[in-house]
């Protein structure tokens, strides 16, 4: 059964995001054109938003902006917006699918830092912990941050990273990091292969934001013996459905 929806809400909702990018004011003549609305229906909605603060006058033009009151809104709302509240329960679901340690980290300076970390009923020393840093070229989830970056961005993390080798795994030429990050940005996901410790696998997606920017990523780390042909699809599809579940959580739109 569809839901019923209020046609006067729809149609405020409508002339606030008229306001958002293209017509930062906006006159009721000009509302009501753009929305085929009459004259007299835009005005009483206008003046109700208005008595609300979420639009206000311009008192030179007599034309309309975007209010205050959606700052107030706005700002509460990106405190909601926290990565890691969000991404607990689909954390905490995606070890129980997988019986395997989840992370997740974000992105600050040029470092990965790890912000949460749920193990699997066969946890394992590795080298992640919470608040641990890490480096973003060697690390799954560094790698997949990586991929999503501007060129200009990549290089001047690359050109200023101490590229040394953890392993033998460990991809220290720019050239060959650039080229294996054209490819974590077309599958949607990276794999750290043994290149931080040997032995240990990790599968990793990125985070976006609601600007359609990466800011975190998730992945599942595992010794490599469990992560056999059999089992690795279920975990790259795991980890890149919770990241895009989070993603969308965030306010992200793919077509961003």
């Amino acid at each position: 059964m569809a839901e019923r929806l209020i046609q006067s809400v729809a149609r405020a909702a409508d002339i606030l995001e008229l306001f958002v990018g293209t017509y930062p004011e906006l006159s009721i003549k000009e509302i009501s054109d753009y929305l085929g609305l009459s004259k007299s229906t835009v005005h009483g909605l206008i003046k109700t938003l208005e008595h609300r603060g979420y639009l206000q006058q311009n008192p030179e033009n007599q034309k309309y902006q975007l209010g205050i009151k959606l700052l107030q809104l706005g700002n509460f709302v990106s405190k909601q917006l926290d990565v890691g509240n969000i991404a607990k329960p689909i954390i905490r679901k995606l070890v129980e699918e997988l019986h395997e340690t989840v992370h997740l980290t974000i992105f600050e300076g040029d470092e990965i830092i790890y912000i949460e970390k749920l193990e699997g009923p066969r946890a394992l020393t590795i080298y992640s912990q919470i608040g641990k840093r890490a480096p973003v070229y060697c690390t799954g989830v560094g790698k997949s941050i990586l991929a999503h970056l501007s060129e200009d961005e990549v290089d001047r993390l690359l050109l200023k990273a101490d590229l040394k080798p953890f392993t033998e795994f460990t991809l220290t030429d720019i050239e060959q990091i650039k080229n294996h990050l054209a490819s974590v940005r077309e599958q949607g996901y990276a794999i750290d292969d043994e290149e931080i410790e040997v032995g240990l696998k990790c599968i990793a997606a990125p985070i976006f934001n609601h600007e359609g920017k990466v800011v975190s990523s998730i992945s599942c780390a595992a010794p490599k013996t469990r992560l056999d042909e059999e089992k690795l699809p279920k975990v790259i599809a795991g980890i890149k459905e919770a990241a895009a579940e989070i993603s969308r959580r965030l306010g992200y739109k793919e077509n961003n």
